[in-house]
């Protein structure tokens, strides 16, 4: 698709272009190219003399290719753009080529970005003098996108974590909250990498000397801006770490309790099972012999009841006492600590 702006009263105004002949009749800032046919590179070549590279949206380019000046004064500048997308969020190359104070964007899907400048430059006059500022102007935006996606990170951690840091966390309830923390955590690293992205282009236009007073001091405001994201993505991070290793360490509790519990029935009918191996064998035979066999299997019975029911309360008293001194030995801690800071 072809979409060609121009600027009229200080606003951007969209030009219905649906044949090379139309170009003819406008004076574009901006032409942005969403996933071009064969048929639209050629109209951009033979009017504007612009050739769109085939890999122009690659992601595998070199660093040299991806930010340089040809000798006729074409600007090539390869960036990312974030797409927040609930589903499969991503990063989308795109190329700009600012050639005879026109800029030239071609990628491969519609960017919400790219939207939000042009509703601003309709509404807003002014904002755009020439084709650099578009450019800055999409910049700016996308910091200001990455920063809106960064606060989505937020409000998803902190639901996450009221879930977390509950008393009782079941591991259906870990599961999906390890589920929601990859998932911010994927999209965190997303924002990252597009902030640097855009440093670096921000960067390189400063230093190629193409920009007014003006439009430097805006790319600056960028670079400050873009400075600010970089850390929160770093806290969002750390954040991050801390509620994956909480959610991990109450898996680690639950798998305990649960080792626990088989532990104890273990050890309670361990006695059962001595007694269940000594009824297998011929002695039991001769120890019950002449007692009707009703009455033997009964009293074996109703013995391995006792002797079960005798080891889970000796173990469940023992396990009450550990409690009572753990909870006393941290009693002492406390007062102990608390006198060293009256003395201090």
């Amino acid at each position: 698709m072809l979409n060609v702006f121009s600027l009229a009263n200080g606003r951007l105004f969209q030009e219905e272009i649906e044949s090379r002949a139309a170009l003819s009749n406008v004076q574009p800032v901006w032409v942005d190219l969403d996933a071009p046919t064969a048929e639209e590179k050629g109209w951009i070549a033979q009017h504007f003399g612009v050739t769109i590279p085939d890999d122009a949206v690659d992601d595998d380019l070199e660093e040299s290719a991806r930010f340089y000046e040809e000798d006729n004064g074409e600007l090539h500048i390869r960036s990312d753009f974030l797409i927040d997308d609930d589903e499969t969020p991503r990063n989308v190359r795109v190329a700009f080529i600012l050639f005879k104070n026109v800029l030239f964007s071609v990628h491969g899907e519609e960017l919400p970005v790219f939207r939000l400048l042009r509703l601003r430059a309709r509404r807003i006059p002014a904002l755009i003098e020439d084709a650099k500022d578009v450019l800055l102007k999409l910049y700016d935006a996308d910091a200001e996108y990455s920063a809106d996606a960064l606060e989505g990170i937020y409000d998803a951690l902190e639901k996450v974590s009221q879930r977390v840091l509950k008393e009782d966390v079941n591991d259906a309830m870990a599961a999906e909250a390890l589920s929601a923390i990859a998932k911010e955590e994927d999209l965190n690293g997303r924002i990252r990498r597009n902030v640097m992205d855009t440093r670096r282009a921000v960067s390189f236009m400063m230093r190629s000397r193409l920009l007014n007073a003006e439009q430097f001091e805006e790319a600056r405001q960028i670079m400050r801006d873009i400075d600010s994201l970089d850390s929160h993505t770093t806290f969002l991070f750390d954040k991050i770490n801390f509620l994956m290793d909480a959610t991990v360490g109450f898996i680690n509790i639950n798998q305990n309790k649960r080792i626990n519990q088989l532990t104890v029935f273990g050890v309670v009918f361990m006695p059962v099972n001595i007694l269940a191996g000594m009824g297998g064998m011929s002695e039991f035979s001769m120890m019950t012999q002449g007692m009707p066999w009703p009455l033997a299997y009964g009293a074996f019975l109703i013995v391995s009841i006792l002797m079960g029911t005798a080891t889970y309360v000796a173990l469940k008293h023992f396990e009450r006492r550990k409690a009572r001194n753990d909870a006393g030995a941290g009693a002492a801690t406390g007062l102990s600590w608390r006198d060293g800071n009256r003395r201090g």
